[in-house]
């Protein structure tokens, strides 16, 4: 059995050094790429949202490599997601591929479907290795994480922040040379001691911008293009309200009843938004409260087209922007996005959040004379 897995931000590095501990073959999808872009669109349904399109790039790729299975986990809810392991299943077997998708869906009272599912995904059935082996691949998802936020906090103030990108393009590129956990958590803790001896600039005081919507397009930098890096280059510290260790801490590691961060979220957003209506758009609601009280000076919201929990977030989200009085860009991304847009919509949203801020210094010196 040779397994592989989508792209989704920092969680194949997990997936990797989990299943190898295991003892299992992994066939590492090539990094998103246009070419995986191409794939996914070329065989997927046109009106399908990018995720699935680029997921369906990874497969081929990886089967190219040699793959014959696909791990995904599953959804259910008001979400496309949840029908992803099915429309994936049969867009490969029309293509002509031979493979097994194995989906970890939500248990729905049925908690050995799941737990016989998860032995067929790791290759054995000995239940102690497997929570052995997830309990160190939920610590490198977390140290991935702290490592992807530093770097976000150390590219705004860098005296050469282009430093940070070379560190990090490092990093990813030898993830595909190490082998299980011990290996893959030496290499973050190696990056993480680089990236602590780039050079900062003290007289920089960089915006601070929260990043919320959809968490594919939050965490996946090919599908964002790249978005930490740009309002980093640009002078912005970024903060994303999604990444796949908080993800994992509310649907895992505190299932049923769910994380108390995540359960915040839904405080917050209860003024504005009360109810699931899909996805993560009740997140991004309450994500969006949280920031805006914690005195951030812009927030960007980023998700796929046609992505329907975050349309009705998106509705919200201009009510939140006048009783807070927080600029709110929002950026929605498909095939069809263009580069150069995109970064003049985001220098625009910089420049006027650096004005804003002068704009408030000045008032404060203003009124202290």
């Amino acid at each position: 059995m040779k397994i592989t897995f989508p792209h989704m931000g920092n969680t194949y590095i997990a997936a990797k050094g989990l299943l190898e501990d295991l003892g299992n073959e992994v066939v590492l999808a090539p990094r998103c790429s246009k070419r995986t872009l191409e794939l996914g669109t070329k065989y997927s349904p046109e009106s399908i949202c990018l995720p699935l399109k680029i997921n369906i790039g990874n497969y081929i790729e990886s089967i190219e490599k040699g793959a014959d299975t696909i791990i995904i986990t599953g959804s259910c809810g008001p979400c496309r997601f949840g029908f992803y392991p099915i429309m994936e299943q049969a867009l490969l077997n029309d293509l002509g591929y031979d493979v097994n998708i194995i989906s970890l869906d939500p248990p729905d009272g049925k908690p050995m479907i799941l737990i016989r599912r998860i032995m067929e995904a790791m290759n054995t059935s000995n239940l102690y290795k497997i929570i052995r082996s997830g309990r160190k691949a939920f610590k490198i998802i977390c140290d991935a994480d702290e490592l992807t936020d530093l770097a976000n906090k150390k590219r705004p103030i860098a005296v050469n922040s282009f430093q940070v990108d070379m560190i990090m393009e490092e990093f990813y590129k030898d993830i595909e040379y190490t082998h299980g956990v011990q290996e893959i958590l030496l290499l973050i803790e190696k990056t993480k001691t680089r990236l602590n001896e780039v050079e900062i600039d003290p007289e920089k005081k960089p915006i601070r911008i929260g990043i919320i919507g959809e968490i594919y397009t939050i965490i996946e930098p090919f599908v964002n293009l790249d978005i930490e890096k740009k309002l980093g280059h640009l002078g912005a510290e970024i903060e994303k309200a999604l990444t796949p260790s908080n993800w994992a801490r509310h649907y895992i590691f505190s299932f049923p009843f769910g994380s108390k961060e995540e359960k915040n979220k839904w405080k917050a957003a209860r003024p504005y938004l009360s109810t699931l209506v899909g996805g993560h758009g009740r997140e991004t609601i309450g994500s969006a409260v949280q920031y805006a009280q914690e005195g951030f000076d812009g927030l960007v919201q980023i998700f796929p087209l046609t992505c329907m929990p975050e349309i009705v977030a998106e509705s919200i989200l201009p009510a939140i922007q006048r009783d807070y009085n927080i600029p709110i860009l929002t950026l929605v991304v498909d095939e069809m996005t263009g580069e150069a847009g995109y970064l003049t919509r985001l220098e625009a949203f910089v420049d006027l959040l650096k004005r804003r801020r002068e704009d408030k210094n000045n008032e404060r010196i203003l009124f202290r004379s």
